[in-house]
């Protein structure tokens, strides 16, 4: 397993393997105009990845086809497309080859679990990438 943690986060190993990051420490990345996400784990190899997400309101992730399984569970706000609309205490599991783009028209903050990638559309650009 070959886990990435970016080196500017505080991470304290246990003896037992567990990691204890501190999230509030991570910076923010933006990746579309409005959102803003902080990787919280990544393994390439394993292909998985969790995320924390802040879109502010207006915010919409590009259409996208889902080559592996999504995971979200809402925070904050609302999320939606055009079969749903999943608020704060919801979730959703998209499965592997769905095709959707979100907005999030009154802001959001969501745990994103994935397993595989997404690829953008309009630009075959994937998310997460496992390469980098």
């Amino acid at each position: 397993m070959k886990e990435v943690i970016p080196k500017s986060v505080a991470v304290r190993l246990a003896v037992s393997g567990s990691h204890y990051i501190d999230v509030a420490a991570m910076p923010w990345n933006e990746a579309v105009p409005g959102l803003r996400m902080k990787v919280l784990y990544k393994d390439n190899e394993a292909k998985e990845a969790m995320v924390l997400v802040e879109a502010k309101p207006g915010a919409v992730i590009p259409e996208h086809v889902h080559g592996g399984v999504e995971w979200a569970f809402v925070l904050e706000g609302t999320m939606e497309d055009d079969e749903g609309v999943v608020s704060a205490g919801n979730f959703v599991y998209r499965p592997a080859g769905s095709r959707h783009s979100v907005r999030m028209p009154n802001g959001a903050k969501y745990l994103g679990l994935f397993h595989g990638s997404a690829r953008m559309v309009a630009t075959g650009q994937p998310f997460p990438n496992y390469d980098d």
